[in-house]
């Protein structure tokens, strides 16, 4: 069933989009991203302990190779947190969700390198994942690189609110530090690739959800409290002294950090990492309807067209896996006939294997 895992990508996509402005606005008060980071993993070790305990969840024997891969998933999704909230802090929410879209490319060459995804060029499932990523990374660049006119004027409503362009004024930054605040998200991104393959990894060796997602909060926790205590040495730095930063950390350590992890480790155990790293240039999109309809902003032509080719581009890659998953099951359940001799044979002579005997 493609519905369900679908949805629930695009409400993880909705989720970062309002983490990245609600955590920009929090940032231009005052809130490092070392603090941030810690406060909401600190909470999502909390969230998932008490669902361990309520569920009673039985945990693997923890041998080298799970540890080892638990590890390495807790150091790259930190680093790569690290990174993406840098570059939000330097750039923008927008910047980071038009580079986002380089998450399926780098996702699928990976995938790929690691023999995750299977490349056959001749197969219709293949060629229609490839065109499917390459469209959609194509619709973001046109979202990203072509305005065009106004299809629908900025709100009167929402432009007349106060708060509204106060709120509007924390989004941008400088050109000076845009770019390397863009450097940054590059990199942010291609380890969070990284991490969705690792992340496959783990599934294979324990695919627990809840469990897994446990240790991957814990560890970043424990990764990024000595770091933030070693770079925001002052304890009034921890302090929220602002609304706003209470509502990001709140709302991304008991909902979306916790919840995107947890149904990225669902996603990626029950259709690959190209699935869920696909879903990601669905993210500019979201960012232009939630400020046209929250902040007010005019939508442009070049959104709305973008948009379209990005949904063409997110249709054709599931077309790909649902297919693909098709031909699998048909190649399995032939196999199975074969090996039961019901299937047809191999041999040279043509002969069947069940035939009536010769009196």
């Amino acid at each position: 069933m493609e519905v369900l895992p679908s949805l629930a990508m695009v409400a993880v996509e909705c989720s970062h989009v309002v983490i990245s402005i609600l955590f920009k606005a929090a940032s231009l008060k005052g809130l490092s991203y070392y603090n941030f980071i810690a406060y909401c993993y600190v909470l999502g070790t909390l969230v998932f302990t008490l669902l361990v305990f309520f569920r009673n969840t039985v945990f693997p024997p923890l041998k080298f190779p799970l540890i080892s891969r638990l590890c390495l998933l807790g150091i790259t999704g930190y680093l790569g947190m690290i990174c993406a909230y840098k570059g939000i802090e330097l750039g923008s929410p927008t910047l980071a969700s038009a580079i986002s879209n380089l998450t399926p490319a780098f996702t699928f060459i990976l995938a790929v390198s690691f023999r995750m995804e299977k490349v056959e060029w001749r197969r219709t499932a293949t060629q229609a994942k490839i065109i499917g990523t390459i469209t959609s990374i194509s619709g973001a660049l046109v979202m990203t690189l072509y305005k065009g006119p106004k299809v629908i004027s900025s709100s009167p409503w929402t432009s007349s609110s106060s708060s509204v362009p106060q709120l509007q004024s924390t989004l941008h930054s400088s050109r000076s530090n845009w770019i390397v605040g863009g450097i940054l998200e590059v990199i942010a991104y291609l380890l969070y690739s990284l991490w969705y393959v690792i992340q496959a990894q783990v599934m294979k060796i324990y695919p627990e959800e809840i469990a897994v997602t446990f240790f991957y909060n814990l560890s970043v926790a424990l990764l990024a409290i000595p770091v933030c205590l070693i770079a925001e040495p002052q304890l009034s730095s921890w302090r929220l002294t602002h609304s706003i930063s209470v509502v990001a950390v709140l709302y991304a350590g008991l909902f979306g950090f916790s919840f995107s992890s947890c149904v990225h480790t669902w996603g990626v155990r029950l259709k690959g990492p190209v699935f869920v790293a696909v879903f990601k240039p669905s993210s500019i999109v979201i960012a232009a309807v939630l400020s046209a309809t929250f902040l007010g902003e005019a939508l442009y032509l070049g959104s709305v067209i973008g948009a379209v080719i990005i949904t063409s581009g997110l249709y054709a890659v599931l077309w790909g896996k649902a297919k693909e998953a098709r031909e699998m099951g048909e190649d399995d359940e032939s196999c199975g006939l074969s090996r039961l001799g019901l299937g047809p044979s191999s041999s040279d002579d043509g002969v069947p294997l069940l035939q009536p005997a010769k009196l």
